[in-house]
């Protein structure tokens, strides 16, 4: 007999932007992936004012997994952060967080935020700050339970039309190559993709190892990320020309180039229902081994 996959478990909050009005990004990921996080019986550790406008949409209404946390001010994203890193008693700790974030929001930077954000990719749990990426993860998690996938998000899953940037700090620069060449094939639906410095060299050696024509690039180089490298992709992004990032940070080096780093999330999230990042190994073949079940 199949044991039954444990209760997923994520943090959930969002900025006042992203839940201050109707048609806010809170309320447009739910009209989209109610139907999922209920199939799910997903576990939503909610925010205080964030928890407070799902209610008031009855978008979840009468959903047991919707479950309350203290407001912000009172330490909720806190919370979440040391529930990302262990569980309380005898559960597990989160399987991820889900925290809209509006790059012009002061509490965007604080503390808490980029804690929670830290935790999850050294612990290898998705961090998903914008709406395309909340939209996509539930799929995510429904293809990984054996769902049948939801025809709605073709549009999403449509690579022919998307650009993915590949980026990866010094110390995950092997686990990038490995991993694009597990999913090569998946990584080569895209219609383009682009990258930094020596990413990118590394990234074209390989595709042309695997029979990528030599007369050109599998991955458009840029410049490396202390030059500009994630400057220039981050004006692809604004610019709704690159629509996904894979980019393996380590948590554990600080760089001098931080700010070109916190550049580059900051465009994604400035248009949230437009592009997504995914930022650690664990959570990257998690996504490629879903999206290859969906086809």
């Amino acid at each position: 007999m199949t044991p039954t996959p444990p209760v997923l478990r994520f943090g959930l909050a969002a900025n006042r932007l992203h839940h201050e009005t109707y048609g806010a990004a809170i309320f447009r990921w739910l009209e989209q992936s109610a139907v999922g996080i209920r199939e799910l019986g997903l576990e939503l550790y909610t925010v205080g004012r964030t928890l407070d406008a799902i209610e008031r949409s009855d978008l979840l209404k009468g959903y047991p997994g919707l479950i309350r946390y203290p407001y912000g001010r009172e330490g909720g994203l806190m919370k979440l952060v040391a529930r990302v890193t262990e569980g309380a008693g005898d559960e597990r700790p989160f399987d991820g967080a889900i925290y809209l974030i509006d790059p012009v929001d002061p509490s965007s930077i604080f503390p808490e935020a980029l804690a929670l954000k830290r935790q999850c990719i050294t612990h290898g749990r998705p961090f998903i700050s914008t709406l395309m990426g909340a939209v996509e993860w539930i799929e995510v998690e429904r293809l990984c339970r054996g769902l049948a996938p939801d025809p709605k998000l073709d549009p999403i899953f449509d690579f022919s039309r998307q650009t993915l940037a590949l980026i990866a700090h010094d110390a995950l620069k092997d686990q990038m190559v490995e991993y694009a060449a597990r999913h090569f094939d998946l990584l080569s639906r895209f219609a383009h993709r682009v990258g930094t410095g020596t990413t990118s060299r590394r990234l074209n050696e390989l595709a042309w190892s695997r029979g990528w024509p030599a007369d050109r690039p599998w991955v458009q180089p840029y410049l490396s990320g202390p030059l500009g490298g994630d400057a220039q992709i981050a004006e692809l992004v604004l610019e709704e020309r690159c629509q996904r990032v894979i980019f393996f940070e380590d948590p554990h080096v600080a760089r001098q180039h931080e700010a070109d780093i916190q550049l580059l999330e900051r465009a994604v999230r400035v248009v949230t229902d437009k592009a997504c990042c995914i930022a650690s190994p664990a959570v990257a073949g998690k996504w490629a081994e879903a999206v290859e079940r969906r086809g």
